[in-house]
């Protein structure tokens, strides 16, 4: 069979994401905070674009003839002052600049102590951990090149208190003997906290015990020798081994635990991160309205200037024209894809407020399951773009804060045939752990009974899994006998 070369035309379709639709699909999975920064560097490389204002009041003729009148009224009463004449020669200003301070208020100014502003509100930020270790090593009486060891050694530090280099490790950056970093961080670890620098948690609890003078007492004698005993609660076998009643075993045990794990943890440096819903939900009577949080969002819009340039009012050339029309484009399609991203939460909202009404009038334990797939057929939306627009997304309820990943869950069975949300299952789990009595926990195997009573069947693996993703721990590790 021969090989020819022929043309041949072919009719299709396919799918080209443009880069307009990459925009409008980034900007709808985006948060509030991530769309704020990229409206804010849109309005800084576009300038097409700019943020509306509010236009001010027009003023009436007889507004203006009063204002005119009350400059030229006050520009009468100004008098050019004379320094001469007003005495300002005679002040010894070499004095005066001595006697008072420039920095603002001065301490001779309050009558008493209570007139004094706090001075935690002058505070400019929380002290971390590092700093509060470099103010005592400035006040201590270590020599240059131990203050250089000590630097190392704080700097090795992390939040919790713990020293996270070795002895060795140190010593080879700060190029000197082990023996001598040995000795620099005995002083290191006399600081405040209790138990700073320390390398394990044995260290840090026995550290705080020598500094009450307990070191050899019961409480330090299990420390040494028994803390991984302590750390399973046998207490009978620690009892055993070192000879001791068991009450002698649980006061000692008692008093290790009110010692500080995470001496550091006090001067975390972690702060409070506000979340701005997104939307509202606000209940009038007894009907639900979903309103969006147009709130710092700026209001975008076409600049006047060039909109007139390309109408024809301006004379302009070919190269600037095109400049100008490709940046319209862009803005035109950021506004379009904005309101666009703002219509969609608002119908998933609604939406989602149409399937959980029980969970708004009563609360967690009316979830119902929801999929993804049920607000995408009710909104005639495809499922990729209602889980782009749950991502990252809070709503302000009755109820609380959530976000909208929050109302879609699993179903668990129950008896009746019916099935419940699998949050409403995980809040029941944490109710009944809240209601246990402490020395003597439910098991896994306990509280799928105890569910089973009240209608939901569910395996114990099951709640071993939502147990563990509520950060509550085994039977053992619950039970307290003191």
């Amino acid at each position: 069979m021969a090989l020819e070369i022929r043309q041949q035309l072919k009719l299709s379709q396919q799918l080209v994401m443009t880069p307009q639709l990459q925009q409008a699909i980034k900007l709808l999975q985006l948060s509030r905070m991530e769309l704020m920064d990229v409206v804010r560097e849109e309005l800084e490389e576009n300038p097409v674009l700019e943020e509306g204002q509010e236009t001010p009041e027009e003023k009436t003729p007889e507004e203006e003839r009063k204002a005119e009148a009350l400059d030229e009224q006050n520009q009468e009463t100004v008098k050019e002052v004379d320094a001469v004449r007003d005495g300002m020669a005679d002040i010894d200003w070499k004095t005066y600049l001595e006697s008072y301070s420039l920095g603002g208020t001065t301490a001779d100014n309050y009558e008493d102590d209570s007139d004094r502003p706090s001075y935690e509100n002058l505070l400019t930020r929380k002290p971390s951990l590092a700093d509060h270790l470099m103010w005592q090593l400035n006040l201590s009486r270590l020599e240059n090149h131990e203050r250089a060891i000590a630097g190392e050694i704080i700097g090795n530090v992390d939040d919790a208190g713990y020293l996270q280099s070795s002895v060795e490790e140190i010593a080879a950056q700060s190029g000197c003997d082990p023996d001598d970093v040995e000795k620099v961080l005995a002083e290191v670890q006399d600081f405040d906290p209790p138990g700073v620098a320390s390398r394990s948690l044995q260290e840090c609890l026995l550290k705080q015990v020598d500094l009450l003078g307990m070191s050899e007492d019961l409480v330090g004698v299990i420390l040494r020798d028994q803390l991984e005993e302590l750390e399973n609660r046998r207490y009978q076998v620690i009892a055993r081994a070192l000879q001791v009643s068991l009450d002698e075993v649980f006061d000692a045990a008692k008093f290790i635990s009110g010692l500080d794990p995470r001496p550091g943890s006090q001067y975390g440096q972690d702060d409070v991160h506000y979340i701005i819903p997104d939307i509202f939900v606000h209940k009038v009577s007894d009907e639900y309205h979903v309103v969006l949080n147009d709130e710092g969002l700026p209001n975008l819009r076409i600049n006047s200037f060039y909109r007139n340039a390309l109408s024809g009012s301006a004379q302009i050339d070919a190269k600037a024209g095109e400049y100008i029309q490709d940046k319209l484009r862009g803005a035109l399609w950021l506004i379009k894809s904005i309101h666009q991203r703002q219509r969609t939460i608002f119908r998933v909202t609604t939406s989602i407020v149409k399937f959980q009404r029980n969970f708004f009038d009563r609360g967690v334990a009316y979830l119902k399951p929801l999929v993804l797939r049920d607000v995408a057929e009710d909104i005639e939306m495809h499922e990729s773009t209602v889980s782009r627009v749950t991502t990252n997304k809070y709503v302000q309820t009755p109820q609380g804060l959530f976000e909208l990943k929050y109302f879609f869950n699993s179903g668990i069975n129950t008896t009746g045939g019916d099935s419940v949300a699998s949050e409403s299952v995980k809040s029941k789990i944490k109710e009944i752990v809240a209601s246990e009595l402490a020395s003597k926990p439910y098991s896994d195997q306990k509280i799928v009974e105890i569910l089973h009573g009240q209608g939901i069947d569910i395996a114990r693996r099951t709640v071993t899994k939502y147990r563990e993703m509520l950060g509550v721990g085994s039977s053992t590790q619950r039970k307290r006998l003191f």
